[in-house]
Order: structure tokens, then sequence, then C-alpha cells
């Protein structure tokens, strides 16, 4: 027989576990089904803005994830061995004024704890989805095995379906939702190694004639390096990052301590559409951008926010048509916010290309009378902190009672 639920959730990533969290702790039945049979430990996307701390606040995470990880509470631009200008984030937020550099692995770990609190069978691991069928009244998902413990498919009934699962999201290749891609000439090498101690809780950015490398801090004496390339790197090694950090930048780090090191090249996939009658698409799987300037995972969280009160009226279905038109508005403003978001890292990547030393002077002079300026270094510092890109509100409605679901 099916396993029946009210909303089946498609990838146990920091996105699918946060909407899993927001649901169930208002009462909705979820289940999370998940292909990986263990997580990663790999540090992966480490910055969590103010408006997706108020996000993790709601389901009783955001103290966890502060008290671990490192409060950024100002970033640095350096060039040439000088300070050309500063950006404090007192001014961002109320609660939160920083950016929390936390690692993906611990962040999923405290999302999957709450899960887990709330219902210890909600997070099915091992599991491979390989058809959609939406009937008009419910959605029903067949899944593969995919690790230990599944001898045959698996079905599972819901109302609706949310797909979490990546940029390379297999519910969109099912439904058949087209995607608009864009390549960009623009690619790193990343890498974490030992803290030398030099800036402290500091994010750095240096704008050097060759490209930037940006630094950030992170728990346990750690610090993140970025190098932006001309090319592909291919392999990534961190003896050349550690080089490439100390020709830009005359700090060598030590490559003995690295602790992870990757190479990518920067590219957008937004999907046409986010909604495909009682599926949905969510985070990377609907929209991925640009890592550069850190908004992806905190743009999924907020899409969360802005879904999960929409899937509880419309469990409610007191009233189908309103609830209709509101999912439209929803996928509506979704997409142009992450347009909005597609530009802002647009604009960061512009802003760490190689420039020849002329021009880099005039770009210097023009942050540092920037920086210099109040009203505009605040305006930048909530730019940088998505406070200017999402003003969703982060409580959800309480759950209705009495209501006859959308059968």
């Amino acid at each position: 027989m099916p396993t029946e639920t009210e909303v089946l959730i498609i990838g146990g990533g920091p996105v699918g576990l946060y909407l899993a969290a927001l649901l169930l702790q208002d009462g909705v039945s979820v289940r999370v089904l998940e292909q990986r049979q263990a997580r990663k430990l790999h540090s992966r996307a480490i910055g969590i803005h103010p408006p997706a701390l108020e996000g993790l606040q709601h389901i009783g995470i955001a103290a966890s994830a502060v008290q671990e990880g490192v409060q950024i509470r100002e970033g640095l631009a350096v060039s040439g061995g000088k300070t050309v200008g500063t950006m404090p984030f007192a001014g961002v937020s109320e609660a939160f004024p920083f950016v929390l550099a936390l690692p993906q692995f611990r962040t999923e770990q405290l999302l999957e704890e709450r899960v887990r609190q709330l219902d210890g069978a909600a997070l099915v691991r091992g599991v491979r989805v390989t058809r959609v069928k939406d009937d008009g009244g419910q959605v029903t998902v067949a899944a593969g095995p995919a690790g230990e413990g599944w001898s045959r498919e698996s079905t599972w009934t819901a109302s609706f379906v949310v797909a979490a699962d990546g940029a390379r999201s297999q519910v969109r290749g099912l439904l058949g939702v087209p995607v608009r891609q864009k390549n960009y000439p623009d690619h790193y090498l990343m890498g974490d190694f030992r803290d030398a101690g030099f800036y402290g809780e500091r994010a750095v950015l240096f704008l050097e004639p060759g490209g930037i490398v940006e630094s950030f801090p992170l728990p346990g004496g750690v610090r993140r390096w970025v190098v932006r390339l001309g090319r592909p790197a291919g392999t990534a090694a961190p003896d050349e990052l550690a080089q490439q950090v100390l020709r830009r930048t005359g700090i060598l780090p030590d490559a003995r301590t690295n602790t992870m090191v990757s190479a990518f090249s920067v590219r957008s996939t937004m999907a046409r559409r986010m909604m495909a009658g009682r599926v949905f698409l969510l985070g990377d799987a609907a929209h991925e951008i640009s890592p550069i300037g850190g908004q992806g995972m905190n743009l999924g969280w907020l899409d969360a926010r802005a879904l999960s009160p929409l899937l509880q009226a419309a469990l409610a279905a007191a009233n189908p048509g309103q609830v209709d038109r509101q999912f439209k508005e929803y996928q509506a403003s979704r997409q142009r916010v992450a347009r909005l978001a597609q530009r802002q890292s647009e604009i960061n990547m512009l802003l760490g290309r190689p420039l020849p030393r002329p021009l880099l002077d005039l770009r210097n002079l023009g942050i540092s009378a920037a920086a210099a300026t109040p009203a505009v270094n605040r305006w930048v510092a909530r730019r940088f902190t998505m406070q200017e890109l999402d003003r969703q509100p982060t409580r959800a409605p309480h759950r209705l009672t009495g209501r006859s679901r959308l059968t």
C-alpha cells in the first residue's frame, strides 16, 4: 500500500529539512525522501544571512547555530596591502547584526535534529524518485531502492509534493519543466585552511589586478579562501590554491592544514515555472545562482518560509480559488526575488574580475567613497546581507482546524 502524507518533500538538504520543520511544528504530516544514505562532511555553503537566521529562529535552532558559528560583523576591502573600505553590519538587523559562518553539514545536522524531534519517522534516506504523477487531487511518487533495506519500488501519495532536490533536480526533469541557463566567464578555486589570525572574525575581499581573493572565518580556527581564476582550474590542489593566495595577497595559507579544496565554474539555472499542479520546485531546483555572495541556500530558505503558510491554507481548503491565486502570486514573487538575487550575484562577480592598475585604482576610489558615506554604506550592507532582497514575514499562521482537504 502507498504511504500517505499531506506534504511529501523530495530532497533532505538544508532547504527541504527547513520546510519540513516549518510544516511539522504547525501540525502538518510530512515525509522527506533523501537519496543519500549519509551526509557528506563538507563545509560547502557557509554564510547564513540575517533574514535566514530569523527563519531559523522560528523553528528553534538559531540560538544553537549562532553559538557554534562565527559572527562576521564587519567586512574589509583590501588592495595592495591597504584597506580601501570597511562595511560594518551593525545596522542590518536588531536581532542578528552579522552574517553567521557555519559549515553546511553542521547546519543540516541541526535541521535534521529538529525534524526528528518533531517526527522521528519524517526523514527517509536511501530513496531515489523515479516517477511523479499528479492526478489533480493528489500526487503519487514512485521511488526505487537507493540503499540497504529497499528491495523493491515503493510509492507515496501526498496532497502536495515539494522538490528541493538541488540544481540538477530529478523531479524537475521528470516534470519536463524547462530552464533558462547561463554560463559565466568566472572560475574559482576554494579551500579551508587553519586561520593564521591576521583578520580575526572579519570577512576580507582582496581586490587585486589578477582578480579577487575572498577570505572568511569559520569555526574551529579555520579560514576559507576563494580565488578567482581566468580559466577552469581542472584539478583542485591545496598547494596550488595556497600559492595563488600568496601571489595576490602576500599571505600563505599552510597547505598541510587544508581540510577541503574544490574548483567550480559559475552558471545560473532558472526554472521557467516553480509549480506544476500540486508539485512545487524549491531552492536550487527552482533557481541556481552563483555561490559568490552566499545567497543560494538562504534564498531557498526564504522560498520555504513563504510557501509554508500557503500549503497550510491549501490543506485547509477554505477557499480553493483564493489559494490558487495565492500560489500564482507566490510563484511570481519568488521568481522576481530570484532574478534580483541573480543580478546581485552578477555584481559580486563583476567586482572580482581582473582589472589593469589604473581602472583598479579608480574602482578602489569609488569603494572608499561609498564606504565613507554612512547612508551608502548601510544600504550596501543591507543588500549584501539580503535585507533589501526579501521582506516576507517570518511567522506562518496557526494551523486551521476542521479543514477539508483538496482531494
